[in-house]
Formats: structure tokens, sequence, C-alpha cells
């Protein structure tokens, strides 16, 4: 008697697409026509992957037939795995941030109604079709991340670069100095706080494992922690806060910071790095091997500058982190370009 339990059926490949545009950075949300499955449901629009297509040209395909225009740029980004009572589904989330044509006027649309999401405002549209949910999620997560050096640079200096780098736009911020003595550590997040209450920025405390960086976190009112590679090790549940990430150097530790359900990871070194001469680079074509099937949005770190966002991004990167010095919203530096990595 065979007592093998059933295998589970293939998951079937689909391409999706976050369609973005700026003035004001909005993406769209497209919702399924009464002739299909989960009828009513918003989803991000595209579809199934057919066979010898890869994903980009399964989306090019799927934005013709459904909304009329044809894709010009996209960047991989997620690829995540769920299970629907009738499929069980792999959907590869690609970035797309340039078309040809009008939605719904160059040719008809699929689906029953369109809707152009604010990437800042809570999304009131129900019901979402359950795999998205996540998305949404890693779409207001900016991309780039800022990381204080205060031991080197003092208080004072920093404060004042970072709010410059909050004034260029700069909305995601580690803070490490672990170095500083507990006061002066507290004074300064405190005050970090109020100029990021100001700009609506994240604030992530470094968490290296001994505990510290969460209870401050928590009587302080930050948003949240950044997992040091130690302390990813010894994490066995998600901490309890609206944000967490995680550094990481390999596939292993991708993969942990994955199932523990955090927020993003930061992988590196990507590029050389001054401060690190020693530790080898990781380079753009082992990075993206490397974060392929990661489902959690991940920052490339290291040698990373306003230049190198778009790279990273065609990489399938989330966005860039480092720590040297400012940039702005719309990606041109300030400081050397000779540094090893940048403010968000």
């Amino acid at each position: 008697m065979n007592t093998r339990p059933p295998e589970s059926p293939p998951r079937v490949e689909v391409a999706a697409a976050v369609l973005l545009r700026r003035d004001p950075d909005r993406f769209l949300l497209a919702c399924r026509p009464e002739d299909k499955v989960y009828a009513g449901y918003w989803e991000f629009p595209g579809g199934k992957i057919e066979a010898g297509e890869t994903p980009p040209v399964a989306l090019t395909r799927e934005l013709q037939e459904e909304l009329g225009v044809t894709l010009e740029t996209a960047s991989p980004w997620l690829r995540r795995d769920f299970d629907y009572p009738h499929a069980r589904v792999r959907i590869h989330f690609l970035r797309v941030t340039k078309w040809q044509g009008e939605i719904g006027v160059s040719a008809p649309v699929e689906h029953s109604a369109l809707h152009w999401q604010t990437l800042d405002a809570p999304c009131k549209l129900a019901p979402l079709l359950p795999a998205n949910l996540p998305i949404l999620k890693a779409l207001s997560l900016p991309v780039r991340m800022g990381i204080t050096r205060t031991e080197t640079r003092g208080v004072p200096a920093e404060l004042a670069r970072l709010e410059k780098a909050q004034q260029q736009g700069l909305r995601l911020i580690q803070m490490r100095d672990h170095a500083l003595a507990p006061a002066q550590r507290q004074g300064f997040l405190h005050r970090l706080m109020e100029t990021a209450k100001a700009y609506a920025s994240i604030v992530l405390l470094n968490e290296n494992g001994d505990g510290a960086s969460a209870e401050l976190a928590r009587v302080s009112g930050a948003h949240g922690l950044h997992l040091t590679a130690r302390a990813l090790a010894q994490t066995t549940a998600r901490p309890d806060f609206p944000w967490v990430g995680a550094s990481c150097h390999n596939a292993a530790e991708l993969a942990r910071a994955a199932s523990l359900q955090l927020d993003y990871a930061l992988l590196g070194p990507v590029l050389p790095t001054p401060s690190h001469p020693d530790t080898p680079a990781l380079g753009w074509s082992r990075f993206a091997r490397l974060i392929a099937d990661t489902p959690i949005p991940v920052f490339a770190l290291g040698g990373q500058n306003a230049r190198t966002l778009s790279i990273a991004q065609t990489h399938g990167a989330h966005g860039i982190a480092g720590i040297r010095s400012e940039m702005t919203e719309d990606g041109s530096a300030h400081g050397n370009d000779n540094d090893d990595s940048q403010y968000g």
C-alpha cells in the first residue's frame, strides 16, 4: 500500500505590475471583473506567465491586453508564494516606471475599476486579494536609508546632517551608535525623534543582540528595530514593532529574515568600500542572484550613492542604504562622489 502523501500541484507562475507614477507618488490597483475568480477584489494588474515567457515578457503582454499600454521600463522587485483555495501561485512583482499609451484610452480595460493609490496614504479599497496585502506595506518603505555614525561625528554635527538630509527627502533612518554612553544615546535619539516627527520619517534602532536598543525603542517611541546579523541569528520570533529589518550577508541570513517575516533586509557589501577594504564585495550579479527569491524588500549596502539607486533597482533591490553623506529625493547627490555610501 502506498502511504506517500499526495504531491502538491506545481505553483502557477504569475507576473504582477506595480505601476508607479509621480506628482504625487501613486501606484495603480485594479478591480477584478465579474467573470473571474475573486470578482470584485482589488489587485495589482498582471496575469499568468505562459510557457517560454520571462516575467517581463509576460507582463508586457498582460498590460497590453488588460490596460492597453506598452511596457517600457520595469525592474524585478519581490517574489512571493501564496496558496489560494483554488490554486498555488508564485507572484513575480515588477516595478513599472515607464509605459507608452494611456490606460483605458489606448485599448479597453479588462478590469471593472481602476484606482491610483497615493503611496503615503492608507489604502481604503476593499476587499484586497490576500497575496497583495504585504506588498502595500513594502511599497510604503522609503527606498533610501540613512545610517548614523555619531561616534565619529559628534551629536550636534550628526543631528545637523540628518536634518539637512530630511529636508532633501530622506525618510528612513537607522540609528547605530552603540559606543555612545547610554544617557548620550538616549538624548541623541530624543532629538532625532523630534526632527523625524516633523518630516514623517521612520527611525529604527540598531539592535546588536543585548536587548538595549529594543528597550530604548519602546520607551522612546521609535518606529522599530534593525537587527545586526548576530541579533538576527539569536531571534526566534519577530520583535513586536511596526518596522523590523536585519543586516544580511548571505542566502541563509536572507532566508532567516524572510522566515521571521521581517519588513526588509540589508545585503552587502555590494561594491568595495573604503571603510571595509578587506571585505570581498558581492558585485551586482551575485547580489541579484541572492535576492531573486527573497519575498521581502532588500536594500543594497556598500559603495552606494545617488547614481547607484537605479542600478540597484535594476538588479532587484528595493533601494540603497549607507552612512556617509546626504542625498536628495530626486537622486542628486550632495557630498563626495567617492564616499562608500550615502544617506538614504
